[in-house]
């Protein structure tokens, strides 16, 4: 061989064999460096350990890092570049929830095996990055709450796997680019942005949520209008005539006299109105009282408009009228108290009350009562009881019976042939499905882990107690507008014994997403399909979603199969609700209770645990989160 080949040979061989290729220990040099550039409370890796496996967030597989998990650890800074490129096996990447500024490092693009990529709750800024759009694997995107600014790129129809593509709450600008068509997207949202034009027909079908706070037309907005342009300089000089001052002042003056004419109307009807709904509610029971929630709404969730019927709510609920209440005529009636429960007031005290309407729930209107002497109460009044009279008081009598800290205690009822009503302590703080859903802005508090896992126990202990009455006990309406808090978050469960009541038109979708697949008649339901409604409300829990979630159900996608998809796909603790992942030396409980969660909400019956056991196990991870934080009340957990 001539000398002078040999550098030939030796530069063919590098380019072929490159020198160093990215392997374990590549990729820790690149975790530390990326340890020193953005830091992190929870960053405390060991730097003496040849392998990064074991560090918190970190996940290898075949020895190399294919998951990095870093959410809401207090990151800050910009990424630098040179830490990607080592990274090349990530399949996932969740830096969530920090204080990561500046744009994205181009040597992201290295991460040609990129599936779910979480940037979400940031300060990054600058245009959606082209290479982003090389990432064809991606599966789950979401870039929300940063500063990005720019347009949508066509780009993003390379994405052909794409699932998830979140945009909200960013400066995005110009139209939507009508021809962007992703095949398997389930969930989208570019709402609160600075987007105009019409909305693609492709993306036509998702809800008018995912496109709000923009200056978007079309559906599922109203109809984009071709013809309405403003009027051109030309126009408004050679065109239009100008009004005189006295036709202003005219149209003007016409304008305050119509508004004050309009406002004196208003006030007479209002008037009226507030006289005659007493009158009119006793005559026509079922008349509907202005300011009644639609049907799902949240029971005793504080959703009340403040709309005071001035004992329309408890007049509405005797049938038969004031001669009744004051116990005049024939076959009068009152209200019927349980046990040693105090009685304070009686039903006349309860028509004077003033009342504010809580929700329409599956059973009934539930009110919340204001007796003259300060007492508060919820009432409800119930719907569609097609049961004797006999056979009504044998059964709630039985519910009065039941005495439990973690229910909810019935104290009175009131029967007549009309009108049947339920008296019950009144819960302060509401119910979960308000506390959860109900207040998404700034004044919100945030629920941590300690509050969540003890409603979860309150409600699982009120939920086996109701079991242990019996083997064909059971609650039948499981959900989280029915699991009331007190002032201190104590869970109470509402609602029990009441499914047995109504008749069937009460029954059709009334338990939408919680209910069990093998319930075909709702009025039956076993403990087992109760402890599957049960492992929903978990759910609900953990991850901050509703059971009727639009997105969830779009392609027929209920809660509990959501969550087994994530599970299948590795990012597991990406289905918790955002406000959880600050609490990161208890993930091992929160996916301790997802997994409870999901044996609960099983597809069988028989494989479904029993309240009982349910019970215990949350008792047990409470223990465990409560002594790990060196928290004393773990001691009072029994």
């Amino acid at each position: 061989m001539q000398p002078q080949t040999l550098p030939i040979l030796l530069f063919a061989f590098l380019i072929v064999f490159p020198l160093a290729r990215p392997d374990l220990g590549s990729d820790r040099s690149s975790l530390l460096a990326l340890r020193s550039a953005v830091g992190g409370r929870t960053l405390f890796w060991n730097a003496t350990e040849l392998s990064p496996c074991g560090w918190a967030g970190v996940k290898c597989e075949d020895n190399r890092v294919t998951m990095l998990r870093l959410p809401g650890v207090a990151l800050s800074g910009q990424l630098p570049s040179g830490i990607f490129g080592n990274l090349t096996r990530l399949r996932t990447l969740s830096l969530r929830v920090n204080a990561l500024t500046g744009q994205l490092p181009s040597d992201l693009a290295s991460c040609v095996n990129l599936r779910n990529l979480y940037l979400q709750g940031n300060l990054l800024s600058g245009e959606i990055p082209d290479f982003l759009f090389t990432l064809r694997d991606l599966v789950r995107l979401n870039l929300a709450s940063n500063n990005f600014s720019g347009g949508i790129s066509s780009g993003f129809n390379n994405l052909t796997r794409l699932r998830t593509l979140f945009l909200e709450n960013n400066q995005l600008t110009g139209p939507i680019p009508p021809e962007l068509d992703f095949p398997k997207l389930e969930q989208f949202n570019v709402s609160n942005n600075l987007l105009s034009g019409p909305v693609p027909e492709k993306l036509q079908s998702f809800q008018v949520d995912s496109f709000l706070g923009n200056s978007l037309c079309g559906r599922p907005f109203e109809t984009c209008s071709g013809n309405a342009t403003l009027p051109s300089e030309n126009n408004k000089n050679n065109g239009g005539k100008k009004l005189s001052g006295g036709a202003i002042a005219g149209i003007a003056i016409g304008s305050v006299l119509a508004f004050l004419l309009i406002l004196v109307i208003l006030l007479v009807l209002c008037r009226k109105k507030t006289s005659a709904v007493d009158i009119a509610t006793v005559k026509h029971p079922d008349v509907e009282i202005p300011g009644e929630k639609p049907e799902g709404d949240v029971e005793n969730g504080e959703y009340g408009n403040g709309y005071s019927v001035a004992a329309a709510a408890a007049a509405a609920m005797t049938g038969n009228g004031r001669a009744e209440a004051n116990g005049g005529g024939v076959g009068a009636k009152k209200l019927v108290f349980f046990g040693n429960a105090a009685r304070v007031f009686d039903l006349e005290d309860l028509l004077r009350a003033s009342a504010e309407v809580l929700g329409k729930g599956t059973f009934g209107t539930a009110y919340k009562a204001v007796l003259e002497m300060g007492t508060v109460v919820a009432v409800k009044r119930l719907k569609d009881v097609t049961i004797s009279e006999r056979e009504f008081r044998e059964k709630i009598e039985a519910v009065g019976a039941m005495d439990h800290e973690n229910l909810v205690p019935l104290r009175a009822y009131y029967y007549s042939r009309d009108e049947k009503l339920l008296v019950h302590d009144y819960m302060t703080m509401g119910s979960l499905s308000a506390l959860l859903h109900g207040n998404k802005g700034a004044g919100r508090t945030p629920l941590n882990w300690d509050i969540r896992s003890a409603i979860a126990l309150g409600a699982a202990r009120g939920i086996k107690y109701l079991h242990s009455q019996g083997p064909s006990v059971s609650h039948g309406n499981i959900k989280s507008s029915n699991i009331l808090l007190t002032n201190s978050y104590d869970a109470r469960v509402s609602d029990f014994g009441l499914a047995h009541l109504v008749g069937p038109s009460s029954t059709p979708n009334r338990v939408a997403g919680y209910r069990a697949p093998e319930v075909t008649d709702p009025r039956k339901v076993s403990q087992k399909a109760d402890v599957y409604s049960f492992g929903v409300l978990l759910l609900e829990l953990l991850t901050g979603k509703a059971p009727t979630h639009a997105l969830l159900n779009e392609e027929g996608v209920d809660l509990p199969r959501w969550v087994q998809s994530i599970v299948r796909e590795e990012w597991t603790s990406e289905v918790f609700d955002l406000e959880l992942l600050r609490y990161q030396n208890v993930e091992e409980e929160m996916v301790q209770l997802l997994q409870l969660a999901v044996d609960c909400a099983a597809q069988y019956p028989d494989k479904r645990p029993s309240m009982y056991e349910v019970a215990k196990r949350i008792e047990e991870l409470r223990r465990s989160s409560l002594r790990d934080n060196h928290n004393p009340e773990f001691d009072h957990i029994k």
